[in-house]
């Protein structure tokens, strides 16, 4: 069976992976913040769970020793929005734009970095989730979207670097989910499409094996 290491499984789009992929027999890793709440996803879709934060370094290697030797798909899909709401950047906080490349950026990249060698070994798949607001300017939105513009570069460059591997940056697009509800505090955002919607265009590319490069969910 494939294996899949999938962060941010406990919700929104990462939780819609993983039951998607578990209901095509997938062996699963996947990680969380929340404890409980990725223990009831584990028991649904028999993934192996490790709760924890995917900036902490320990973290990330507990989760690549997890996935062993052959990676066929890593999914970095956890993400921090950074506050809410969102501040202007003339204004916002240099200590927690910080804390939204670590999670973003760096922790995406790092955890690459460990699974690398597994995943040349299976000739996998890094899909990186990204976000409309890594190409478009609004206001508001200059931290995370200039952390997902960052890792959309970072994505392009570790693709023409493995070319045994498919490098994917992937933008579901509008989601609703809750991190999308702390970006409009007080909005209704019942009008956005639910994760679910996204997840066929997710399977066409990954089972496309397209060449490299980045993706809309909309054009798949």
């Amino acid at each position: 069976m494939p294996v899949a290491l999938i962060t941010g499984a406990s919700a929104g789009l990462g939780l819609a992976l993983t039951r998607a992929l578990a209901v095509q027999g997938w062996t699963l890793v996947i990680d969380a913040r929340g404890e409980d709440a990725l223990r009831r996803v584990a028991e649904e879709t028999g993934a192996h769970a490790i709760a924890g934060d995917i900036a902490d370094p320990a973290h990330r290697a507990e989760l690549a020793a997890a996935a062993g030797p052959e990676l066929d798909l890593l999914v970095n899909n956890a993400s921090l929005l950074g506050p809410s709401p969102q501040p202007k950047l003339g204004g916002y906080p240099l200590d927690e734009l910080a804390a939204v490349y670590r999670v973003d950026v760096f922790a995406p990249l790092a955890l690459s970095q460990l699974v690398l060698p597994a995943l040349i070994a299976a000739k996998g798949t890094i899909i990186n989730v990204s976000s409309d607001a890594a190409v478009e300017a609004y206001e508001g939105w200059g931290g995370y979207g200039s952390a997902k513009a960052a890792l959309d570069q970072l994505t392009a460059v570790l693709g023409v670097e493995n070319p045994e591997l498919a490098v994917y940056a992937f933008d579901p697009g509008d989601m609703r989910t809750a991190m999308h509800q702390r970006a409009f505090p007080g909005e209704d955002i019942s009008d956005r499409p639910e994760p679910e919607t996204v997840v066929p265009a997710f399977l066409r590319l990954l089972s496309g094996r397209v060449p490299s490069g980045r993706y809309q969910a909309s054009k798949l």
